[in-house]
């Protein structure tokens, strides 16, 4: 009970940061999120670090994903101005240079996991920025609903996952990484987000409603992934959670390993429907 208290005081907190962050200003949402790359980040590094014959510089890799997020940012207030990624170029050339200097065992595993933590946390964080901001004949505005429907899918996710599996999952979905989650769990965590479809084209008809239902069904396809994802990263390096920062929940990769992929996935299927 006082686990569930603790951890229901946790998330109830997180989410309200969360959605006020977003919601609030571009600026809150860009701090935010850029502080939460940050930190996932180094919380990947240092998961990373704990294996034989791998030492990444975290600090580096950090700040290359919190700048990767503001030149991402500051590319969609100002989508003229490319020269902003110039610098963060030269931070990749500086990760791969620094390797002939350091004389560190295995450089290649170093090489590998420096540019991982970029495309696999620091990205998807980034890309953010570009469900944030629209442009309309080269001016910039920042539409919070998009980022926030992604959050907003994935907690009905895995809230009608959950309350499902418990009452019906049967079937492993995939038992070899994550034994605990069920195929009828993962049939009713969509299903709802369905409903939540319905719901925002509706209420906020910025998408017709078979377009919310097509994002929503993407969001719950690739956050599954991206759960499997780390779950099978936890599962080759021993551990159980990424971190402990979030009392109950785990680390920062705990907390948004669905986002992971569900964002740069809806990135891509919002970027087809612009086509269609």
């Amino acid at each position: 009970m006082k686990n569930f208290i603790q951890r229901a005081i946790t998330g109830i907190i997180f989410v309200a940061v969360l959605i006020g962050c977003i919601i609030g200003s571009p600026f809150s949402f860009g701090i935010l999120f850029a502080i939460i790359s940050g930190m996932a980040t180094y919380e990947f590094c240092n998961l990373v670090n704990k294996q034989e014959d791998v030492d990444i510089n975290r600090n580096i890799c950090t700040l290359g994903s919190v700048f990767l997020f503001f030149c991402f940012f500051y590319y969609g207030i100002n989508p003229t101005d490319t020269g902003i990624f110039i610098p963060y170029l030269i931070l990749l050339v500086y990760l791969m240079i620094s390797e002939l200097y350091l004389k560190k065992s295995n450089p290649i595993h170093n090489w590998a996991y420096s540019m991982l933590s970029q495309v696999y946390v620091g990205l998807p964080f980034a890309l953010l920025n570009v469900l944030a901001f629209q442009s309309i004949e080269a001016t910039s505005y920042y539409q919070f609903i998009l980022p926030l429907s992604i959050f907003i899918f994935i907690w009905i996710n895995d809230t009608g996952a959950y309350c499902t599996g418990m009452l019906f999952g049967k079937h492993r979905l995939f038992e070899r990484i994550s034994p605990k989650k069920s195929w009828e769990g993962s049939i009713g965590g969509a299903i709802f987000c369905i409903a939540a479809a319905f719901a925002l084209a509706h209420w906020v008809p910025v998408m017709n409603t078979m377009e919310w239902i097509g994002m929503a069904l993407t969001v719950v396809i690739f956050g599954t992934w991206g759960d499997l994802t780390e779950s099978l990263m936890k599962r080759h390096l021993g551990i159980k959670d990424s971190g402990n920062i979030l009392p109950g929940h785990g680390g920062m990769l705990d907390r948004f390993d669905s986002a992971i992929m569900a964002i740069p996935a809806t990135v891509v299927y919002l970027y087809v429907l612009s086509f269609l």
